[in-house]
């Protein structure tokens, strides 16, 4: 069993009949997917991951297909080898894996955007990077900050979230030059990262949307935690693939534009830092459990002073009894 911020995964082989019913080879693994009931905090523009599959495995043949989707869970082909997640979060990427993580992100902008599901009606139109931006900005504070003040508004002020941090950003925060828009995964990180031999696969695409692709390698860049050597070099290889595969389009405005994106994945991961580790601590939680939950904040409310502006950033102690109170309230 795998268990992530959005889903569970069950891993088991399929018998014959169960092969037969999904077109799989006998006894290979596959995964059954069931969504978590969890506090939303990532834009979902495609309900179904099965529909954004049926596209993308047509174009990057090693990402494992949606074998049958439940409704209620879906069954997904299992892709063996090495997670890069499993070997700790930090640490040296190298130049090998990030010239194919750069290939990944050229190959996810080849795919045909006719192909992909219908947009919400409300989406920005082709090359509108700053609606792009302004279509996030107003999804965090309006689907995550918003809803979530009543149950969190108290820890937020306590650890120095304000309630106006995104006019904050969106007052300092803009793009300044248009590039066609593209598929994005928008979760490339280790955990969903899979090399063997010298081929990588990244699963797990139902958080997929159509943008910037700017926004793709933002978040990768702060995902993966690359140290600042590794992240100026990403950026490069990015730059240099997709100007090789006839794409440099999309690198336009890169140095400028590419900060904005950087800013905001700070910015709107506060709300679910800050949340999740409020929803972490046990029922009985004991001292270690808040100092952990402390360090969880503090990393978050730190990346983000700088695009938030915040000013009152209260020290370790001031945290933990700020989760201390609100757990004593909302358990």
């Amino acid at each position: 069993m795998l268990t992530g911020h959005h889903n569970i995964n069950y891993v088991r082989r399929a018998g014959l009949l169960l092969a037969l019913l999904l077109g799989a080879v006998p006894f290979t693994r596959f995964k059954y997917r069931v969504p978590l009931q969890a506090v939303e905090v990532v834009p979902r523009i495609w309900p179904r991951e099965a529909e954004v599959l049926g596209v993308v495995c047509r174009h990057l043949r090693e990402v494992p297909p949606c074998l049958a989707d439940l409704g209620g869970g879906s069954v997904h082909g299992y892709r063996a080898g090495r997670v890069l997640g499993h070997s700790g979060s930090a640490g040296r990427v190298g130049e090998d894996l990030m010239c194919l993580f750069a290939s990944f992100f050229v190959r996810t902008a080849s795919v045909p955007v006719a192909e992909l599901p219908p947009r919400p009606e409300d989406w920005p139109p082709d090359g509108d990077t700053q609606g792009f931006l302004d279509w996030l900005v107003r999804f965090t504070e309006q689907r995550v900050h918003r809803p979530n003040r009543d149950r969190f508004g108290a820890l937020f002020d306590a650890v120095g979230v304000p309630e106006d941090a995104m006019a904050r950003f969106s007052a300092r925060y803009r793009c300044r030059t248009a590039r066609p828009f593209r598929l994005l995964h928008t979760d490339v990180h280790r955990a969903n990262a899979v090399v063997r031999g010298k081929r990588l696969a990244v699963i797990d695409w139902e958080l997929a949307i159509l943008g910037d692709p700017l926004h793709d390698l933002a978040t990768h860049l702060v995902r993966m935690a690359y140290g600042k050597e590794e992240q100026g070099r990403m950026v490069d290889l990015w730059a240099e693939a997709m100007a090789d595969a006839g794409f440099i389009d999309l690198t336009a405005g890169l140095h400028e534009d590419l900060p904005v994106y950087v800013a905001f994945e700070y910015a709107q991961s506060v709300f679910p830092d800050v949340m999740r580790a409020a929803l972490d601590l046990p029922e009985d939680a004991r001292t270690e459990h808040f100092r952990t939950a402390a360090d969880q904040v503090e990393r978050a409310v730190r990346r983000a002073r700088e695009p938030l502006r915040l000013v009152d950033v209260p020290d370790r102690e001031q945290v933990v009894d700020a989760l201390r109170a609100w757990h004593s309230t909302a358990r």
